[in-house]
């Protein structure tokens, strides 16, 4: 079983940076792990991910330049860093992780395991 717990989330001015983290219970068998972000009345939608083993990274078009995903294999955790915040960053921001290799791990489909979320708002 994994369990997720993120935390990191706050309040920031536009331009400003905050960074997110997430343990995991384990990491044995995982293959993936992402952020994916959620703002009222709207869908899920994907963030970033990175593999694993490897640490290869994929990112969203709206944060590329911006935001970094990155894993520390000791702590078992996956950091976002996020830089240059805009208003339209606000959101609850979701980790997940995904113990099957292959997954398309850019859709929320892609995933098992969640993390319970935490509110990342940016002022303007």
């Amino acid at each position: 079983q994994v369990q997720l717990v993120e935390s990191g989330g706050g309040e920031v001015q536009a331009g400003g940076s905050l960074r997110l983290s997430c343990v995991a219970s384990g990491r044995a068998g995982i293959y993936a792990m992402g952020w994916f972000r959620q703002a009222p009345g709207k869908e899920r939608e994907f963030v970033a991910a990175i593999i694993w083993s490897g640490g290869g990274t994929y990112y969203a078009d709206s944060v590329k330049g911006r935001f970094t995903i990155s894993r520390d294999n000791a702590k078992n955790t996956v950091y976002l860093q996020m830089n240059s915040l805009k208003p339209e960053d606000t959101a609850a921001y979701y980790c997940a992780a995904t113990r099957l290799w292959g997954r398309t791990i850019t859709e929320v489909r892609g995933y098992e395991y969640w993390g319970q979320g935490t509110q990342v708002t940016v002022s303007s």
